[in-house]
């Protein structure tokens, strides 16, 4: 507390605040909505990724998300579209070529940074809310260095889109010709939220206009640059909107293998 003798003429004394917070209203609900939609959506992963089975519908080449490309020896030959070149042990992933840079990609996305450090670390959990811990050095220490990788990753994640809307147009072509089914809504709703969270990156935005001086002399790249703003303004919305359309593309495909019930044709 400032003296007599130091204290500006006319100022008051600082209130001595034994709370560590005045807020009265659920500032905690937040994190804790973050805390359980994250790790449920973890733990269902996690199973599913491990279960090696029901992850291919050969009749309507339906191949989840969660095993593409599929690319052990364990794969389903007709799943195998790059062909078998990992041991099928059960610890290996069946899609290990390509969900090691997607975890990447989720993990050092600048909202998922905001959600899993203000919900899982409390760091802060929320704005007027002391920091759950005694220090802070933000990113610039190990491994929390590594964030600044994200826009190699956002590369990999870009590749990786192009191969799931590979599947999904593959799974129009059934051994039986042309077909069109319920699966297929879902696989294509997926592609278009993935591609629509992948370039609403902030590194994507930045890659298209970061570095430009003159938006006049590249009209097409103000365009593009305007369009992936519009989507990084939404950037959180899609990152759980994509959680749920891969979780649900997976369980139906599940469904359909495991034969719980049938797929809904239109057209053969």
């Amino acid at each position: 507390m400032t003296s007599t003798a130091t204290r500006p003429r006319g100022a008051r004394a600082r209130a001595a605040i034994a709370a560590k917070t005045l807020r009265t209203d659920r500032w905690w609900f937040a994190p804790l909505v973050t805390v359980v939609g994250l790790s449920a959506w973890v733990a269902y992963a996690t199973v599913r990724v491990f279960m090696h089975k029901w992850y291919w519908v050969d009749e309507f080449h339906y191949l989840t998300p969660f095993y593409s490309p599929c690319v052990t020896d364990r794969c389903a030959e007709n799943a195998s579209h790059f062909g078998q070149f990992l041991p099928g042990w059960w610890i290996i992933p069946d899609a290990a070529l390509t969900l090691p840079f997607l975890l990447l990609f989720r993990l050092t996305c600048y909202y998922y940074r905001k959600a899993y450090y203000r919900s899982f670390w409390l760091s802060p959990p929320a704005c007027a809310v002391p920091d759950g811990h005694a220090s802070y050095s933000g990113e610039t220490r190990l491994p929390l260095l590594g964030q600044n990788l994200h826009r190699y990753f956002f590369y990999a994640a870009a590749i990786i889109s192009l191969i799931n809307t590979y599947d999904a147009i593959l799974a129009f072509h059934s051994p039986k010709g042309f077909g069109f089914g319920l699966g297929n809504l879902i696989l294509i709703g997926n592609v278009v939220m993935l591609w629509a969270y992948t370039i609403s990156c902030h590194s994507c935005r930045h890659i298209i206009g970061g570095r430009l001086k003159h938006f006049s002399k590249h009209p097409l790249r103000y365009r593009a640059w305007t369009a992936v703003s519009w989507l990084n303004v939404r950037h959180m919305q899609l990152a759980w909107i994509t959680l749920g359309t891969l979780a649900l593309t997976d369980f139906y495909v599940m469904a359909i293998a495991a034969d719980w019930f049938p797929d809904l044709r239109f057209i053969n």
